[in-house]
């Protein structure tokens, strides 16, 4: 219905276009001419997300102010040639997105925030005719779209496309402008603004005359930086490495820039601060001339766009220097219609290159400056900029992944920290092993009491740079030995966090570099570290680090213990209090384990289903041979049981929908088998849910219209108001102990978040459901003293299995606890999971207890009477 519906729309836009005339409105600019044969010339590639418009606000209903508004043009490939040399008559489509959707999306040519399919419901689409002249550059086209008003019927958007549209490109023509313009007068209902266009095109021809020749004598800015300093790079990979995505940097100015004048590259001295943060777009990029188009963009947001703080430029790679070279050109007319910007005043240059070296104080991934070829005394000039790479890590650029074996690091510190951190001889506790300097074991995410989680991750051990899932050999130079292994850290809010937003401000940095020893027969790890201070571009290198690591193969749960403290007086204003650090280790020794017990777990889930599922087949099959019992099972007990049938199916569906997996499950490496196995759960659970719900209404049908039940009804409302009553103040019990001890938390942190609040109270009320689904035979206990029956309403089979398999988990449990399988991996459960049920060596007992108790006494009622609990002075039972 959806592709009718919209090939019925396009088709009714299309016939609409076609009966605008075109002579009227574009004769002037290209004139029409009569199609002669179909033409293989293809027209310059429009990238969506460097498009912008302006304008237009009725219909594209533009609220979201200052951020990114894209449209798509879209020629089609039925081009024609025509009578007249150098015309084509050409179809297209120009498409407004919506603005309020986007998500970031990476390919070879750059990394780009593309509008969502979530906008594409709320875009707006012109079908357009008309003809496009090759020696001029002009495009003219009529067409409408249609448009639904806020309230109204559905009606025509008749309008006029102008563009300027070069097919040979270079710097000066790639930059497509135009303007959209309604046929309509201004008093009509079908009107709406002018909207002004501005898009680069892409082309396999585009040329870089900015970047030939003689550039590479321009690309030094005053600074000649021996190649040895510079990474190179692999040219077969240039485009990958350089345009893989955004890049972003932070700028440095000299100390001459107290004020804006001469200072700012933008041409302006009108706004109030100087820009701090830059990024790099790539436009299109030719691995064959090792040349790239950029946009530059100067501000601290990336959704928005102002020609006035943007430029674009072209750059060429240096093998001579190992460096990226580019010149710069301004946007001019930027203040007035998008139409009238044109590129031009190319005197602003950039050099980028990777540092072959790392030290505690430098560890930008990349780094440059930003100068003028003018003199002190032309209109435009500044001061030269420095930049640096906003992330330390190298690895934040993919495409220099092939390249990071040429890193270095030198380490300046490590005398230092052996007189802080004296390292004696160690002496092995019982055989205790601790991280190898080669393991994947040294990075960790350390919680700083309740504000929040930091990610700790070495970037050198030795002379070797460390990555994830890459071992390397230990060097002679490494070898325990010679002692304690020279290692390098950063140390930074952990960015995935579910939620980042709880890394305080009262954390005293933001981002720490840091470098010391390591000592792998002990697991201590001491070093000293650098923040980088907001009050200027000094850093604070006064600062302590210690860790101790747990050994690997012990048999108990362990954690990584540690501080960071000032080295800092209390009067200096740079002091900060000590940080006590917690943080749980993540060995792949005992990750392996996990991915055993894991296993182990799946098959315990996939019996414990099936045998529910078993158990309730049974009691159908019982209630079917017994038809006379079917009254006098409890309906407020099945309703329990579907309920807590429900919960997981509930929680799986939200699951579902915020696409969220279990990060412990993808460091174990165990993600795909237990997501594939939770399938099965999943339809076990399902189909336990269906029988009972068949158990339900077998239930029901046979009470209902039957006089003689009419007691049975009154002893069913008295046992689902007291199991009700239990369950109510059990559970306004388990609300006052969770806000008790959120407040208690709140008391000694004021920074804990609402959400954690919720997050807590509602774990709370899941290991309550829990909870009362243990004892889910409560209601039929109820049930049967109150109608004093002897019916033998449930199967011996189904209460005895089913208790069975509710102390299943609980028997697990206690083994768990003690034997040395208890995960280290907080939160990686599948089976007797923490956060479904009330988990504990002293929950388990009491619970376990309870359980065995109900059906021993279902097991007495049945078998004696509903009153067999309550003897009388003789004895006897009632």
């Amino acid at each position: 219905m959806f592709l009718f519906l919209s090939t019925l729309l396009s088709a009714t836009s299309a016939s609409s276009s076609t009966s605008l005339s075109y002579s009227p409105h574009c004769a002037w600019m290209v004139p029409e001419s009569t199609p002669t044969a179909p033409s293989s010339t293809i027209f310059p590639y429009l990238r969506p997300v460097l498009s912008r418009y302006n304008g237009g606000d009725r219909i594209l209903n533009n609220k979201s102010f200052g951020f990114l508004k894209y449209f798509r043009f879209r020629p089609a490939q039925n081009i024609s040639k025509t009578n007249t040399t150098g015309v084509y008559k050409i179809e297209a489509c120009l498409i407004f997105e919506s603005p309020k959707y986007y998500h970031l999306h990476s390919s070879t040519h750059g990394g780009s925030y593309f509008p969502s399919n979530h906008g594409s419901r709320n875009s707006l689409r012109f079908v357009l005719n008309g003809f496009w002249s090759e020696y001029s550059g002009k495009v003219c086209m009529v067409g409408s779209a249609s448009w639904y008003p806020n309230k109204g019927n559905l009606i025509n958007l008749d309008a006029v496309l102008n563009l300027n549209y070069d097919r040979n490109l270079t710097i000066f023509s790639s930059l497509i402008t135009g303007k959209l313009e309604s046929l309509a007068s201004p008093n009509d209902t079908n009107y709406f603004e002018p909207i002004s266009l501005m898009e680069f095109g892409v082309s396999s021809d585009y040329q870089y005359p900015l970047v030939s020749g003689e550039f590479d004598r321009d690309c030094c800015g005053g600074i000649d930086i021996p190649k040895n300093q510079s990474l190179r790079l692999n040219t077969s990979l240039l485009c990958y490495t350089l345009t893989e995505r955004y890049g972003y940097f932070n700028l440095e100015y000299s100390k001459e820039c107290r004020s804006l004048k001469n200072c700012t590259p933008l041409g302006n001295d009108d706004d109030d601060e100087l820009p701090s943060k830059m990024m790099l777009n790539a436009i299109q990029c030719s691995e064959e001339q090792q040349k790239m188009q950029y946009e530059i963009k100067f501000g601290s947001s990336y959704k928005r766009f102002d020609p006035s703080t943007t430029l674009v430029g072209e750059a060429s790679w240096d093998e001579k220097k190992n460096q990226l070279c580019i010149v710069a050109c301004r946007l001019l007319n930027s203040t007035g219609s998008l139409e009238n910007v044109r590129v031009g005043d190319c005197s602003i240059r950039l050099s980028l290159r990777f540092p072959a070296f790392w030290t505690i104080q430098n560890r930008a991934g990349i780094v440059g400056q930003i100068w003028t070829n003018k003199t002190s005394n032309d209109l435009g000039y500044f001061h030269s900029i420095t930049f640096r790479s906003r992330y330390d890590s190298m690895f934040e650029y993919p495409g220099l992944r092939f390249e990071v074996l040429g890193l270095r690091y030198e380490y300046t510190v490590t005398d230092k920290v052996r007189k802080l951190c004296p390292f004696n001889k160690p002496v092995a506790k019982n055989g205790d092993r601790y991280p190898k300097g080669n393991s994947n074991d040294l990075a960790f995410f350390p919680n700083v009491g309740n504000s929040g989680w930091l990610h700790a991750f070495p970037n050198f051990v030795g002379d070797n740079s460390y990555e994830v899932n890459h071992p390397f050999p230990i060097s002679r130079s490494m070898s325990t030995s010679c002692g304690p292994l020279n290692v390098s850290y950063t140390i930074s809010p952990y960015r995935t966090y579910r939620n980042s937003s709880a890394v305080s401000g009262n954390i005293p940095w933001f981002h720490i570099s840091a470098e010391g020893l390591y000592d792998e027969k002990i697991g201590s790890l001491c070093m000293v570290g650098c923040r980088k201070l907001s009050t200027g571009e000094s850093m604070d290198c006064e600062i302590l680090l210690k860790f101790q690591f747990p050994p690997v193969n012990s048999k108990k749960e362990g954690q990584i213990r540690g501080s960071i403290e000032s080295m800092r007086g209390e009067p200096d204003p740079l002091y900060f209090k000590e940080w006590e650090i917690i943080a749980r280790p993540y060995y792949r020794q005992e990750a392996e384990r996990s991915v055993q017990r894991l296993d182990l777990e799946m098959v315990m889930v996939l019996i414990s289903s099936t045998l529910a599922c078993v158990f309730l087949g049974l009691q159908i099959l019982y209630a079917k041979r017994n038809p006379q019992v079917l009254p006098y099972a409890s309906l407020a007990m099945l309703l329990f049981l579907i309920l807590g049938h429900m919960i997981p199916l509930v929680l799986e569906l939200e699951a579902l929908f915020r696409g969220n997996q279990n990060l412990e499950h993808v460091l174990l490496g165990s993600g795909g088998w237990v997501e594939g196995n939770n399938f099965v759960v999943r339809a076990l659970i399902v189909v336990a849910f269906l029988l009972q719900l068949w158990l339900l209404q077998l239930v029901f049908s046979a009470r209902l219209g039957n006089e003689n039940y009419k007691g049975l009804w009154v002893a069913e409302k008295k046992a689902l108001f007291v199991s009700t009553t239990l369950y109510t103040v059990g559970l306004l019990f388990v609300l006052f102990l969770s806000t008790r001890k959120q407040n208690h938390s709140k008391a000694i942190d004021s920074s804990t978040s609402v959400v954690h609040h919720i997050h807590y109270i509602r774990r709370d009320l899941i290991c309550y459901g829990g909870l009362v689904l243990d004892g889910f035979l409560l209601p039929q206990i109820l049930f049967n003293i109150f109608q004093v029956s002897t019916k033998n309403a449930l199967s011996y089979l189904f209460y005895i299995g089913t208790t069975c398999v509710r102390l299943l988990p609980r028997a697990y449990d206690l083994y768990l606890t003690h034997s040395d399988l208890r995960l280290q991996f907080y939160g990686a459960y599948i089976f007797a999971n923490p956060d479904a049920d009330f988990y504990s060596t002293i929950w388990d007992i009491f619970i376990s207890y309870g359980v065995v108790m109900f059906a021993v006494v279902i097991y007495l009622q049945q078998r004696l009477g509903g009153r067999c609990l309550f003897a009388d002075i003789e004895g006897g039972c009632l």
